[in-house]
């Protein structure tokens, strides 16, 4: 059972991977993962969780973490949060004393025992002492907190105290811009998706209307959706029928039509006129709510350079801090009368080593690269896979229904006997090319009992004619039957036998998807592309060469086209799409597997990315996404080492001063979080 537990302010990478450590030594928890972004703890709790332990959990957050406001998802809009002054009170007390000290410096003779100063500086710096007492009290002497306090009361105690507060105070300001970032980051996420339903109109029996929130909505619920609306949960039209804005789920800024019968999708914006739908599902289950629980816990599933981080930082905290006290052992016992200078020099490397800016806007980045996806109709279940797309150079590809509409027609057959027998079977099954020989005849149908269908080949009955076979050429020779039709042609072949003699077959035609060519031209200058399909030769190599000349592979069944699919040589990574439940298999196979939005619902669960729309196209942007993504991470980590090891050195010479200090530290994480919102608010991202 997962839990969320939101961790309001936790915006400190190391503390979350603490408190992770810390939860998973609880009895009832069996694994934690933080979401930096979304401030929220996944929780996978055994059944003896209750709501009591939320105490527990507290309690281990506020040990690690000053300031964090620890409850239950559910329970978000009992919250209680304080104002910006009332939080911060005592640091604008300390700052109004500090001043009253510099006004009455002059009356004192050491600037060092100026109680103002002292008085002040604690006041302002009481959150970051309190964070490293906690810390201290956990033996955990490493950290950003315990550096900053060390650094600033060294700089305090060596007569400094404006560079110490005017650190503190540029510290405690980064420390409130990066909560509002973080928060602003999120929301614009949400907002970017814009899929929050407020409200759904349920009618009762007698055709009333009632208001209610979504989660009340129940299965079978009739729903009436008006003009402007939000389809609260996915349904069927039963009366009416209008255009619906999609634009929030796939991107597409073309409007939908829908009639009765049609399927909808929660989230889809009501453009034209009043219709009624029947839930199909209850609000947890429906798209809207999947995917907004796909995108808050995308980064639960880390990327290599976010686990990367997470442990350079846990190894380069205590190695500055080593290398600051040598900055100061060493040159202090070679030169005593200048030991003054050397704790300063020491202090100032610790606060540029604060490793910030990489547990910050790392993470920030993925989050902000996943959200922008969403709004293009891409859904990364984490942001590992949105990093590894980087590496694919082999994309296996399914036929229908991913490069082809599939939607079937009958293109011809060889007779009205032919296609009567067909469909008398073939109207017991539910696969789409059955439902067109279906749909194709009008008539009267042969008489059959004892139906038995066998996926990827075909179906069998009993007539008074004897035994009625209909499928593909391998099930009639499995029936020992001699198809006289020496070659299949181009489409989908119904093979039709009466009584162990052949009859005729029916040809059904998909029509190639909008887009699947130029998509495929620009997939193949950089990847290889083998379309996988259990059609015929023909159907497979007219396909292929439809959509720009990929390689193929036909005469498929489920399990061969799994055992062709490892078989591709591969130098780095496989891609596998598709969209039926024969893709199931294939999809979890895969490297990373990619499933169409309108697919089967098992696809869709084992796949790593969803394809919100059929759009095809959309896969071209998932890749250029996932380059722009990594591009902005290295962008940081290049941009926060650089600056930092640069400074480190300066501060090493004594040629580093506390502003420019803080500038490496805080400056340098703002610098990055911007860069990482780029991906979400920058002219490429809307040229997406």
């Amino acid at each position: 059972m997962i839990k969320k537990i939101v961790m309001e302010n936790l915006t400190c990478s190391n503390c979350a991977n603490k408190i992770e450590r810390a939860l998973q030594d609880l009895d009832f928890v069996r694994s934690a993962s933080y979401n930096l972004t979304t401030q929220t703890m996944l929780l996978d709790v055994t059944d003896d969780y209750t709501d009591d332990h939320i105490h527990a959990i507290r309690k281990i957050v506020n040990d690690i973490e000053h300031g964090v406001l620890t409850y239950a998802h559910e329970k978000r809009h009992l919250a209680v949060h304080k104002g910006f002054f009332r939080a911060n009170w005592l640091i604008v007390l300390g700052i109004v004393l500090f001043s009253s000290g510099w006004l009455l410096e002059n009356a004192y003779e050491l600037v060092r025992s100026n109680p103002f100063y002292w008085i002040g500086y604690f006041l302002v710096a009481h959150k970051i002492a309190m964070k490293t007492f906690k810390g201290l009290r956990r033996r955990d002497y490493f950290n950003e907190n315990t550096l900053m306090m060390v650094a600033t009361l060294a700089a305090m105690a060596t007569g400094h105290p404006y560079e110490a507060m005017l650190v503190i105070i540029f510290y405690s300001l980064g420390e409130h811009l990066q909560h509002k970032a973080v928060h602003q980051s999120k929301n614009e996420v949400r907002s970017l998706m814009d899929l929050h339903v407020e409200y759904a109109n349920v009618l009762d029996a007698e055709g009333n209307v009632h208001v209610k929130d979504p989660i009340a909505i129940k299965k079978n619920d009739r729903i009436l959706v008006k003009n402007g609306e939000k389809i609260p949960v996915d349904g069927i039209v039963e009366k009416g029928s209008t255009t619906l804005n999609t634009s929030a789920l796939t991107g597409e800024a073309k409007p939908a039509s829908v009639t009765v019968g049609s399927y909808v999708l929660s989230g889809n914006i009501n453009t034209g006129n009043v219709i009624e739908l029947r839930a199909t599902k209850e609000y947890g289950d429906s798209t809207i709510a999947r995917i907004i629980e796909l995108i808050e816990n995308s980064t639960a599933h880390k990327a290599k350079a976010e686990t990367f981080i997470t442990k350079f930082a846990r190894y380069y905290t205590p190695i500055v801090t080593g290398l600051a006290v040598l900055m100061f052992a060493i040159p202090t016992y070679l030169d005593p009368g200048n030991a003054e200078d050397y704790i300063l020099r020491a202090a100032t490397f610790l606060v540029i080593s604060c490793p910030c800016a990489l547990v910050l806007s790392v993470p920030l980045s993925y989050f902000a690269g996943v959200g922008m996806s969403a709004k293009k109709g891409i859904l990364f279940k984490g942001s590992n896979y949105l990093d590894m797309m980087r590496e694919v150079d082999l994309i296996g590809i399914d036929k229908t229904g991913t490069l082809t509409e599939g939607t079937f027609e009958v293109d011809g057959y060889t007779d009205n006997d032919t296609l009567r027998l067909a469909a008398s079977i073939e109207r017991f099954s539910n696969h789409p090319i059955a439902k067109s020989v279906v749909l194709a005849y009008d008539g009267a149908y042969t008489s059959v009992d004892n139906v038995e269908e066998t996926p990827g080949l075909g179906m069998q009955a009993i007539t008074e004619h004897g035994p009625l076979i209909v499928g593909s050429r391998k099930w009639l020779k499995r029936h020992r039957i001699d198809v006289t039709d020496s070659r299949d042609t181009a489409g989908s072949n119904v093979f039709v036998a009466l009584d162990g003699r052949y009859v005729g077959r029916v040809v059904i035609k998909d029509k190639i998807k909008s887009g699947a060519r130029e998509t495929m031209e620009k997939l193949l200058k950089k990847r290889r592309v083998v379309m996988l399909t259990g059609d015929n030769l023909d159907t497979a190599s007219e396909v292929a060469y439809d959509v720009g000349g990929i390689d193929y592979r036909h005469g498929l069944l489920p399990d061969e086209k799994v055992m062709e699919f490892k078989k591709l040589s591969s130098k780095q990574l496989k891609m596998y799409v598709g969209d039926g439940i024969n893709d199931a298999p294939l999809l979890r196979a895969a490297d990373i597997g990619v499933a169409m939005g309108s697919g089967s619902e098992l696809a869709i669960d084992v796949a790593d990315v969803i394809i919100m729309d059929d759009d095809i196209r959309v896969l071209d942007k998932a890749f250029t996404m996932s380059r722009r993504t990594r591009a902005v991470v290295i962008q940081n980590i290049a941009l926060s080492l650089g600056v930092k090891f640069s400074f480190l050195v300066l501060a090493g010479f004594g040629m580093a001063t506390m502003l420019m200090a803080i500038f490496a530290d805080v400056g340098i994480t703002l610098i990055a979080v911007a860069n990482a919102l780029r991906l979400t608010y920058g002219r490429k991202a809307k040229r997406l």
